[in-house]
C-alpha cells in the first residue's frame, strides 16, 4: 500500500507499461473522463527463451527499460489504453491482420494488476542496412479514390519494394490516410496488405473524430485500429519516433500543429535511452518546420542528435535543410486530391523511397506511374508568361546540396536561377474554379523548386542535368522552342 500511496502522491510523473503482442482486445478506448486509477504492470520481454535487457517499454507517460533478466513492473495512472514497446534493432516487426505493424497492446483498466509477456523474434539477417518508404496523404474519400489507391499507387510501391530486393523494407503511412471518412480505412488496409510490409502508422488532421469533444478522445477509431499515436521504435542503428502533431481544438475539423507535454515529456524519456550523437528519424503528418507553434521545444530535445524529420499534409514537396535537422516534406501519394497526376506545386502522385546504411540515409522521390530517374519536369521557353524569354524547371526533391546544369552546342551553363513560382502544368490543370473537376478549389501552388534560365537564342535543342546530393545524375536532351 505504501508504494500505491506514493504513486498518487507523484501521478503527474506516472510510468509506462509493456503488453501482449498478438492479443490487443482494446478495452480503455471509448472513456470520456480521465480518473486517477492506479494499474500496476509487470511482465517479462523474451526472445521465446530468454529475457532482453535495456528494451524500452511505456504506456505513453513515462519509459522504463528491462532488467537483465527482461523483467520490469511499474505503476500506470489508468488513464493510457497501451503500452508499447520500442521494438529494438535486430527483431522483427511483427504485423496485425490489417497490414499494420503491432508493439503494443491494451491496458485493462478493470484489473488492479495487468500480467503482459511481450515475445520478440529476432531477424535472421541482420538490419545495420534497411530500407522504407513514406506514404504521405493517401486521403481516400470515395470508391474512385479507393480504387486508384488500389490499382493504381499500391502497384507501384511494390515493384519498387521489388527492386529494393531489402528483407528488412517497412512502410510509414504519413497521416490523413483518408479523407474524414474513417469507413474507409478499412480500404486503406486492403491497400497496405497489399503491398506485403509491415507499416507504421501516423496520425493525420483527416483521421481524427470529429465528433470527439477534446484532442485526447479525438484518436479513438485510429487507436483502435493502430494503436498508440506516438512512439518509437529501432532499426540497426536509427532510432525512429512517431509523433502525433495533429491537436484537435474541438471546432468542425478544427486543428492545429502543436505537441501535448505529456508527449514532449515521454519523448524526453524515450531520447535518453539513445546515444547522443545517433541519427534520430521523426515522422509527423504536419510539417514541424513551419507549421507545429511549440516546434522549438522538439527541437531543443533534438539537438544532441543527428535529425530527419519526415511530414506531408501541405500536398507539396520540400525540403527544409537547417543546422539542427533535415526536413523532407513529402509531396503525397493522392496527388491534388485525387483529381490528376501532380500535386498544387507540380510534384507527381508519388512518394519517399529511403536506404539506410549503418547512421546513414539516402533517398529519392518516387512518382507513381514513372521510373525512378523521373527527377525534374523542362517546360520551353515562355511556359510562364512572366517571364518570357526563359525555360523553366521544376525540380521537386531539390535541396542546397543539388547541382542543376544545362549543355548547348557541347558547352556546359549554369546560370541558373531559382525562384518561388508555380509550375506551368499545374497552372494548366488546376487554374480557375471548374478545374479540376473532381475538385474545383485547387489551386496552383507557388513553391521553391522552380528553375529559370536563358540558352542562346539561335540554339534549338539542349541536354540538361540535374545531380542530386549522392552524386545520381538525371539527364535529358530537350527541345527549346
Amino acid at each position: 500500500m505504501e508504494d500505491r500511496r506514493e504513486f498518487v502522491k507523484k501521478v503527474g510523473l506516472a510510468t509506462g507499461a509493456l503488453g501482449l503482442l498478438g492479443s490487443t482486445t482494446l478495452l480503455a478506448l471509448n472513456r470520456q473522463s480521465y480518473k486517477i486509477n492506479p494499474i500496476k504492470i509487470v511482465g517479462k520481454v523474451t526472445d521465446g527463451r530468454k529475457g532482453i535487457a535495456q528494451v524500452a517499454v511505456s504506456d505513453g507517460e513515462t519509459v522504463v527499460v528491462t532488467d537483465k533478466n527482461g523483467d520490469f513492473e511499474f505503476w500506470s495512472t489508468g488513464n493510457q489504453p497501451f503500452v508499447f514497446v520500442s521494438i529494438p534493432s535486430g527483431f522483427k516487426i511483427k504485423q496485425q491482420s490489417n497490414g499494420s505493424a503491432i508493439f503494443f497492446a491494451s491496458i485493462n483498466p478493470n484489473q488492479n494488476k495487468n500480467r503482459i509477456l511481450f515475445q520478440l523474434d529476432r531477424l535472421p539477417v541482420n538490419d545495420n542496412s534497411h530500407s522504407f518508404l513514406v506514404l504521405a496523404d493517401p486521403q481516400i474519400q470515395d470508391d474512385y479514390e479507393v480504387q486508384q489507391l488500389l490499382n493504381t499507387s499500391a502497384p507501384d510501391v511494390i515493384e519498387t519494394i521489388r527492386h529494393l530486393d531489402d528483407p528488412n523494407t517497412f512502410g510509414i503511412g504519413c497521416g490523413d490516410l483518408v479523407f474524414d471518412r474513417l469507413d474507409l480505412l478499412d480500404d486503406y488496409d486492403r491497400a497496405i496488405r497489399k503491398i506485403q510490409i509491415p507499416f507504421f502508422q501516423v496520425i493525420g488532421n483527416h483521421d481524427m473524430d470529429l465528433d470527439a469533444r477534446s484532442d485526447e478522445f479525438s484518436a479513438n477509431t485510429f487507436n483502435k485500429k493502430y494503436g498508440p499515436t506516438y512512439y518509437s521504435f529501432n532499426r540497426g542503428q536509427i532510432h525512429y519516433v512517431v509523433l502525433d502533431d495533429v491537436f484537435f481544438t474541438g471546432e468542425e475539423r478544427g486543428f492545429i500543429g502543436y505537441l501535448t507535454e505529456m508527449q514532449l515529456a515521454w519523448l524526453e524519456q524515450d531520447l535518453a535511452n539513445v546515444p547522443k550523437g545517433s541519427t534520430v528519424v521523426i515522422s509527423a503528418h504536419i510539417p514541424i518546420h513551419n507549421l507545429v507553434k511549440n516546434r522549438m521545444a522538439l527541437i531543443e530535445l533534438l539537438a544532441p542528435f543527428k535529425v530527419h524529420i519526415l511530414s506531408g499534409h501541405t500536398h507539396r514537396n520540400d525540403n527544409y535543410v537547417t543546422s539542427s535537422y533535415f526536413e523532407h516534406c513529402h509531396g503525397t501519394v493522392c496527388g491534388a486530391w485525387w483529381s490528376g497526376p501532380i500535386c498544387g506545386d507540380g510534384t507527381p502522385n508519388g512518394y519517399g523511397v529511403y536506404n539506410v546504411n549503418g547512421s546513414g540515409l539516402d533517398w529519392y522521390y518516387k512518382s507513381v506511374g514513372k521510373a525512378k530517374d523521373h527527377q525534374f519536369r523542362y517546360y520551353q521557353r515562355g511556359s510562364l508568361k512572366e517571364f518570357p524569354n526563359s525555360c523553366v524547371l521544376n525540380v521537386w526533391n531539390y535541396d542546397p546540396a543539388w547541382n542543376i546544369a544545362w549543355y548547348e552546342n557541347g558547352e556546359r551553363k549554369t546560370h541558373i536561377r531559382k525562384i518561388r513560382t508555380v509550375d506551368p502544368l499545374s497552372v494548366e490543370l488546376h487554374l480557375g474554379k471548374e478545374i479540376p473537376e473532381r475538385r474545383g478549389w485547387v489551386e496552383p501552388y507557388a513553391n521553391d523548386h522552380m528553375f529559370l534560365f536563358e540558352p542562346d537564342d539561335d540554339v534549338r535543342e539542349i541536354t540538361i542535368e540535374v545531380e542530386d546530393r549522392f552524386g545520381n545524375v538525371y539527364v535529358e536532351s530537350v527541345k527549346v522552342g
